[in-house]
């Protein structure tokens, strides 16, 4: 029996990992990191390890958590929106995120300067660097949408290496946006007045003891089931909205009713699927497949690591200039870099659930500026 590949198995495993990262989050040290980043680190060293099946070898179950669990956990966690307080997050966080898409067009082509990547990867290095410029504004969609025109996904082991880069810098990135709000407030004071009024409202409108209870449970698994369904039948109706982007309309109605919102433990439901989430996006940051491409793998690394740590360094000095909201400007750049539900996580791990919706929305923003940046890039160079 290929223990290594059984859903059960992995399933556990990560389901224990979620429980390790939560409670050692806990501890004296883990609060320092917080589980989210926690889940991550732990589920990629046992993918490196080869203990649950990593990027290269990736199973269906992890396709099921991209597919069915990522968007579920948001609409979960949409159940809880104060539509006040993201009326008044909104506009800062349009501003940044076109400040990141802003950032990761200068990103990449200051990488492709400094690097010339172009020696080592040749003429597919320009269509390289229009698939990173469309992922690192919108996301996957847009990096395929830019290899499908170039028929780049037919170079199997360079489309593969590419790939895999772009799966070991997202979660490397995810754990620095998780990080350095904590690191840079030591040196740099932010503004906390949008925060601290937001955060009262919340704690008044949703409490966090909530405990969830059988009724609450059944109706909770009804609606996200059912809203993701209507959401995937819309798609396939008029292909031009994506999913996401109703299924979080029927979250933010419901939430709006009275019967839904005295519904116990959404919040509860929601967060624990985005950190089963993570854990997968953990087991993708597989460094062992970068390292076996060599030259080819080290040169995607260098150019796709410049460019987003680039992307890092504007967005925080502009952001910071003009926000100075650190964890909003996280929030932005995962947008920007990892796509919505990466972003979403990072919400709700600094307890920020005012900006879950304009995450949501700047991520779809992102979907729809990604795929031009990434065709403009590739006509520029």
């Amino acid at each position: 029996m290929d223990l290594i590949n059984n859903p059960i198995y992995v399933l556990a495993t990560l389901c224990f990992m979620v429980i390790l990262a939560v409670y050692t989050g806990k501890t004296k040290y883990g609060k320092q990191f917080g589980a989210a980043l926690l889940v991550i680190i732990f589920s990629a060293i046992l993918a490196n390890f080869k203990i649950i099946p990593s990027a290269s070898n990736s199973i269906p179950l992890y396709h099921g958590i991209f597919k069915y669990v990522a968007p579920i956990s948001i609409f979960y966690l949409l159940l809880n929106v104060n539509l006040t307080s993201i009326k008044r997050a909104g506009l800062p966080m349009i501003g940044l995120f076109l400040i990141g898409s802003l950032a990761t067009t200068i990103g990449i082509l200051a990488s492709w300067f400094m690097l010339t990547p172009e020696s080592v990867l040749g003429e597919d290095g320009k269509v390289i660097a229009g698939m990173l410029t469309g992922t690192y504004t919108g996301g996957s969609v847009n990096f395929n949408a830019v290899a499908l025109q170039y028929d780049f996904q037919e170079k199997g082991a360079l489309y593969a290496g590419t790939i895999a880069v772009d799966n070991v810098v997202t979660t490397l990135w995810i754990i620095v946006t998780l990080a350095f709000p904590i690191l840079i407030k030591r040196f740099w004071k932010g503004k906390t007045n949008l925060k601290s009024q937001i955060s009262k409202e919340n704690k008044e409108h949703h409490p966090e003891d909530e405990n969830i209870d059988s009724i609450s449970l059944m109706w909770l698994l009804f609606f996200g089931l059912a809203a993701y369904f209507v959401s995937d039948v819309i798609k396939e109706l008029v292909p031009q909205i994506p999913s996401i982007v109703t299924l979080s309309t029927i979250g933010i109605l419901l939430a709006q009713t009275k019967f839904v919102a005295n519904l116990k433990g959404s919040h509860t439901l929601g967060l624990y699927l985005v950190y089963l989430f993570l854990a997968v996006i953990g087991a993708y940051c597989e460094l062992i497949a970068v390292i076996e491409l060599k030259e080819l793998g080290i040169t995607l690394l260098f150019f796709a690591g410049s460019a987003v740590l680039i992307h890092g360094i504007i967005i925080i000095l502009l952001g910071g200039l003009f926000y100075r909201d650190w964890e909003m400007i996280a929030i932005i750049s995962q947008a920007n870099i990892g796509g919505s539900t990466t972003a979403i996580a990072l919400a709700e791990s600094f307890n920020r659930k005012e900006l879950i919706l304009p995450a949501i929305l700047v991520g779809s923003l992102g979907n729809a500026l990604g795929t031009y940046l990434g065709f403009f890039m590739i006509y520029i160079l």
